[in-house]
């Protein structure tokens, strides 16, 4: 046990408090009910350091209404309602008023499921509550404290109808259980042994038996109730219940003169986190992540960690993946420059010979052109600008006289229509000129052709 429980039973003028704190050691004790409860209870928890992590309370049987009744089958949300509007039947107070919890139970027929429902007055589960939030405590849950009695039987083969008898004080509780689950219960005034084994006999219908098949007796008084018996009529073994071993360790440290109000309140202090009834207000009750809660979150937690290595898994890969690229990048990048390199020669050579192959395609031959136009021009004549296209050449520069190159340049084997475009402009000794000559032919295809002049002209 990872942390002490605490169960607290409110009996009719006492309250009693049962302990098992961590290593399974028990603390017991019990007080009178009077309106100084709340502060005596509330310096015992404080004083024992009990009670930090919540208390589990009990009720008296006969404080708590524990009915089987049956109710139409329908969906589990609509199931409460309909509890409800059944219970009004079986309450001796108002609805509104109360304060009920509901289980299902087997059995049912012509559409109707049987449950069993456990109901008090609103101001009994009210003042259980101020009881315990007053010493500054919270309530775990509200249960019938009788009803926590299996939790301390032995696991494992149990009868599957007995009768739990336990007295304590002037009542006696009959516990009807189903392999270790309750079907019924019922508080009646303590009697002799034929008299309650009567009283089981008229209440073993109520709970849909014919027989059972043990009864163990607990409580207040158990020798008498066991020699009582012996001179009944119930026709089954009268016996002690089979408690746990941890239970009958627990037993043995407790007090023998109120082993009744002891074991009740053993019992809820060992309770379920999530008794079947519990009449704490849905409001106040602490979450309890149920086996089924549990296994959702597990297996959600399972698949977002097989999702999260698998992401992981990717993400190495795939840098492993890039790091292999970068790698062979690193190895291919010199030969990637130098075909780059390479393209980019050609691409210029390319370029070249796109030029070369357009001004052989316009017939144009500048060298020889020049080289003629440079052996024609006068010694006191230079040339500034030559510009050539299609049509013909255009010559700007001075000479000493520029009419005197018109016929020098008809000479040309490359040229005719030789004339000025502009006109002649004397500046310091000299004529500066522009001319502008047609082509004399056009040009020829063959590499020969283009490096010999033309014929010359007839004159």
């Amino acid at each position: 046990m990872k942390r002490s429980r605490v169960g607290l039973v409110i009996e009719d003028e006492h309250v009693a408090v049962a302990a098992i704190r961590k290593g399974g050691r028990p603390e017991y004790f019990r007080m009178r009910a009077d309106e100084d409860l709340p502060a005596r209870l509330a310096a015992q928890l404080r004083g024992r350091r009990l009670g930090a992590h919540g208390v589990r309370i009990g009720l008296e049987r006969n404080r708590v209404m524990v009915k089987a009744i049956d109710v139409p089958r329908t969906a589990e949300g609509h199931r409460r309602s309909l509890v409800a509007y059944e219970l009004e039947r079986h309450v001796p107070f108002a609805g509104e008023d109360t304060r009920f919890d509901w289980t299902p139970l087997p059995g049912g027929s012509n559409g109707l499921g049987r449950v069993l429902v456990a109901a008090a007055e609103g101001r009994t589960v009210d003042g259980a509550l101020r009881l315990v939030e007053s010493s500054q405590a919270r309530p775990r849950s509200i249960t019938v404290a009788c009803h926590a009695l299996p939790i301390l039987l032995e696991r494992g083969r149990l009868p599957s109808r007995a009768v739990w008898i336990h007295g304590r004080g002037a009542r006696t509780i009959l516990l009807f259980l189903e392999r270790g689950h309750v079907r019924m219960s019922r508080s009646v005034p303590s009697s002799s042994g034929p008299e309650l084994a009567s009283e089981i006999e008229r209440s073993l219908p109520l709970a849909g038996w014919t027989h059972c098949q043990a009864v163990w007796v607990s409580g207040d008084e158990t020798p008498e109730f066991r020699s009582s018996f012996r001179r009944g009529c119930l026709g089954v073994a009268i016996a002690a219940p089979p408690l746990g071993k941890t239970a009958t360790q627990l037993m043995r440290r407790l007090p023998l003169e109120e082993r009744g109000s002891a074991l009740l309140a053993l019992a809820v202090a060992a309770g379920h986190r999530r008794p079947p009834l519990d009449l704490v207000p849905a409001a106040l009750r602490a979450r309890v992540v149920s086996w089924v809660h549990a296994f959702t979150a597990g297996m959600a937690v399972a698949a977002g960690g097989l999702g999260l290595a698998l992401l992981l898994a990717q993400g190495h890969a795939q840098r492993t993946h890039l790091a292999r690229l970068d790698a062979e990048i690193r190895r291919l990048d010199p030969e990637v420059k130098a075909v780059e390199q390479l393209g980019a020669d050609v691409q210029l050579r390319r370029q070249l010979l796109s030029v070369l192959q357009s001004i052989h395609a316009g017939g144009l031959q500048p060298l020889p052109v020049l080289k003629d136009l440079t052996e024609l021009m006068p010694m006191d004549a230079w040339v500034s600008a030559v510009s050539m296209d299609r049509q013909g050449l255009e010559v700007t520069g001075q000479a000493t006289t520029a009419s005197v190159l018109i016929p020098l340049l008809e000479g040309s084997p490359w040229l005719e229509r030789v004339e000025f475009t502009a006109p002649v402009a004397r500046t310091q000794a000299k004529e500066q000129f522009r001319l502008h000559a047609g082509w004399e032919s056009p040009a020829r295809p063959s590499t020969e052709a283009e490096l010999a002049p033309p014929p010359k002209k007839g004159r």
